[in-house]
């Protein structure tokens, strides 16, 4: 039954020894009459990266650029070439290999992000196109432009008598369909008197543990809980809190950070074979050349090419100078949908590179980007 299976994978196109390297590392397993339906969807991805984002953490602004290198495989039985990368900002400096990729052979994509003038948190998408498949891939860099780096015991921000290693605090990753996370930050008490943290202004979704008194030159963990079911939305998110304290400057504002997801546990091949599938007919959108002062319209389509329906939960453009619309947020299997764009060039100018991220219950690629580009003349 292997050897069919195999036979099959090559006849499909596919390269068998990546193949049995990815299905070993998913702990799939080989069924010859799910094979079709599973070789179609990785199919969908013959350009293959372990992992599409990267997280900094704390970049020094005077410590100059940081790099980070993708590394992915020629999944497809046929050589490729990247033929570009886009990135969404003028910080960010991407390189990648030049040459053709053999048939399972392995490339890079090296970004270099520049935090020169750019404080606290950062996303940076890069959008990559290929010969050998018509969806481009998007990759991220994210992390948190700071003066000096931190550690543990490096609490260095003063709010009043109160130190903190940073005014922002950064969740992370959080889940609207998993429990509430609590993350712990180191706080201090830099004054000779007691301070006490009576209570804190927050939204409903997040929970300081408060009273919270701390002896004079003591450090403390400040605790706070985040509840992204309750909060009901997808992306970045960011908020203001206030610790209010017993000091006579008693207001501490504070920054929350934190990405909301939704979970999909490991899927089963079985279960690959039904899932939804979110696919767009274009993910990078150009609106040429447009006068400042105008409105630019671009649409691109969705299709659902999965055998369950297929919900998009939300969407969300990267500058309030996009707005994105679907004409619908349910599709049912083979069913497609309009996104609608529209981008508003007042008070703009010069090139442009703006992102609109989709979230939508497909388990492969639950989050989506469309990129759009172009330049507006004064």
């Amino acid at each position: 039954m292997q050897g069919i299976a195999v036979n099959y994978l090559r006849e499909a196109g596919f390269d068998v020894i990546q193949y049995l390297v990815l299905c070993h590392e998913i702990h799939c397993a080989f069924s010859f009459l799910l094979m079709p339906g599973w070789v179609a969807a990785q199919l969908n991805e013959p350009v293959f990266f372990k992992s599409k984002t990267h997280d900094f953490g704390e970049v020094v602004e005077a410590a100059g650029a940081v790099d980070y290198e993708f590394t992915f495989s020629n999944l497809a039985n046929r050589p490729m070439r990247i033929l570009n990368v886009q990135a969404s900002c003028g910080c960010t400096t991407p390189g990648w290999t030049k040459e053709t990729i053999p048939a399972s052979g392995s490339g890079f994509i090296k970004v270099s992000f520049d935090p020169k003038g750019k404080p606290g948190y950062f996303n940076k998408t890069l959008t990559i196109t290929t010969d050998i498949d018509k969806n481009p891939i998007v990759l991220t860099i994210k992390g948190n432009v700071v003066d000096k780096k931190s550690d543990g015991g490096d609490l260095k921000v003063a709010l009043g008598n109160i130190r903190l290693k940073s005014n922002s605090l950064s969740i992370g990753k959080v889940y609207v369909n998993k429990p509430a996370v609590t993350q712990e930050f180191k706080i201090q008490n830099a004054g000779s008197q007691p301070v006490t943290i009576k209570r804190a202004v927050t939204p409903t979704y997040m929970k300081i543990d408060a009273p919270l008194t701390i002896p004079a030159g003591a450090v403390a963990e400040l605790k706070l809980s985040y509840d992204a079911k309750q909060l009901n939305r997808y992306g970045f998110i960011a908020d203001r809190i206030e610790l209010i304290t017993d000091e006579p400057d008693s207001v501490k504002l504070l920054s929350v950070y934190a990405t909301a997801e939704e979970f999909f546990p490991t899927l089963t091949v079985a279960e690959l074979t039904k899932a939804p599938q979110l696919i767009a007919s274009n993910y990078a959108l150009d609106f040429g050349r447009v006068s400042a002062g105008t409105k630019s319209e671009l649409s691109t389509f969705v299709q659902n090419k999965g055998k369950q329906p297929l919900i998009v939960r939300e969407i969300q453009p990267n500058c309030s100078c996009v707005t994105a619309v679907f004409d619908k947020t349910t599709l049912q299997p083979g069913e497609t949908a309009t996104l609608k764009i529209v981008l508003d060039t007042k008070g703009r100018a010069g090139t442009q590179n703006k992102s609109i991220t989709i979230y939508s219950t497909d388990p492969r690629n639950p989050v989506q980007r469309v990129t759009i580009s172009g330049f507006i003349e004064p």
